[in-house]
């Protein structure tokens, strides 16, 4: 019940009551519906299993070593109000703060295929969700000190100091809006606003890496012309605003422009930073850059499972439930990156294409015979099988 309920998914994602008639309907299929609740249970002890199948797919199939692994942080949001232990509001991603929701960590291939999941609260720091996934990835499957790239949000001196403990690389965005004007002023200067340019400095748990990008400078100049602007137009209003990035408060003068934070931000126009603690003689500025850069795919792997796979609102209510839910759409997640790593079409063209394929099924009342007439599959078809190694 759990492998079909995660196949139907990708055909059509909806209830898993609506789901259980559609395998009837389509693939005559059949799983008692009242049975699903009290299987839930059984399905939910699967989740070991399912990761572990995907890590082995990984690295038999797809030939993966696992050196690399891609980690980062979404939410879920849920059809009610009411918050329980698991359900809680918190920040969302979403933008659904009034709703509950959970914290789902997925860990990745370089190549967006899914390794693993957790749930979390909905409240729960994204920061703190990292190592407990990391852990759980390395004792359980045998990979041994992989390097994990995450975004900024998993930026904190604890974090990457217990990472490196356990002999684990990273390889992290660094917050450089945050750091001592010096530091900023040293970086600007070293990197000379010249394209491509890059720079290594020491850290307390490794090293920064900084570059310089023409594009981003002109991205992040438009941005702070805007923000300026609004700055001043609230500072002549004599209005503090919502989120007024470059205004500041002061007793006697009221409402200032913060021309110190302005000048911070121009320093780093164009300039990304990125933290690290694999010396440079191992991996060198453009392949830590080129390293952080593959976080894409995980967050289109998030992106699928939010909208091909219909991964939220979330309706159920229970914590098994909601496990057994995502634990679904981990599996149906897999299936999908496997076949577009494999076919190199996205999974909505495989499924149009599949979709297509029919048959007609006739039946002779008389003999009781079933004689099935197949249409012909289209180019596309047969090349998105061949490549599956499926025959039809």
């Amino acid at each position: 019940m759990l492998l079909d309920l995660a196949i139907i998914r990708l055909v059509e994602p909806t209830s898993k009551l609506r789901s259980l008639r559609l395998l009837e309907e389509y693939f005559d299929i059949h799983h008692a519906r009242r049975s699903f609740y009290r299987r839930l249970p059984l399905m939910a002890a699967q989740k070991e299993r399912a990761q572990e199948i995907a890590v082995h797919h990984a690295k038999d199939t797809l030939c993966d070593e696992l050196s690399l692994v891609l980690y980062d942080v979404t939410t879920l949001y849920f059809e009610t109000f009411t918050a329980d232990e698991l359900r809680i509001p918190g920040f969302s991603k979403d933008n659904m703060a009034q709703q509950p929701q959970v914290v789902v960590g997925l860990l990745v291939t370089r190549t967006g295929f899914p390794l693993g999941f957790e749930v979390f609260p909905g409240n729960t720091f994204e920061g703190k969700t990292m190592l407990p996934v990391l852990e759980a990835f390395t004792a359980k499957h045998g990979v041994r000190t992989p390097t994990v790239v995450a975004d900024a949000a998993m930026l904190s001196q604890e974090l990457l100091a217990e990472v490196t403990k356990r002999g684990m690389s990273y390889i992290v965005a660094a917050r450089l809006a945050g750091a001592s004007k010096a530091l900023i002023e040293q970086v600007s200067s070293a990197l000379g606003q010249q394209n491509g340019r890059t720079i290594r400095l020491p850290g307390p748990h490794g090293d920064m890496v900084c570059s310089f990008s023409l594009k981003r400078y002109k991205k992040d100049m438009h941005t702070l012309d805007k923000a300026i602007a609004k700055a001043e137009l609230l500072v002549g209003k004599g209005e503090p605003g919502k989120r007024a990035k470059f205004v500041k408060t002061k007793a006697k003068e009221g409402y200032l422009l913060d021309k110190d934070r302005i000048e911070r931000a121009r320093l780093l126009l164009g300039v990304k930073g990125y933290c690290t603690n694999i010396p440079e003689a191992q991996l060198d500025n453009a392949s830590v850059i080129a390293r952080y850069h593959d976080l894409w795919h995980v967050e289109k792997a998030f992106r699928m499972a939010k909208s091909d796979l219909a991964t939220r609102p979330v309706f159920h209510f229970s914590a098994v439930a909601i496990r057994v839910h995502l634990l679904i759409c981990f599996i149906a997640l897999a299936m999908a990156r496997s076949m577009e790593i494999k076919t190199g079409y996205p999974l909505r063209q495989i499924v149009d294409a599949l979709w297509k394929v029919t048959d007609a099924r006739l039946h002779n009342p008389i003999t009781g015979q079933h004689t099935i007439l197949q249409s012909p599959l289209s180019a596309q078809a047969n090349k998105i099988m061949d490549s599956l190694g499926m025959s039809y």
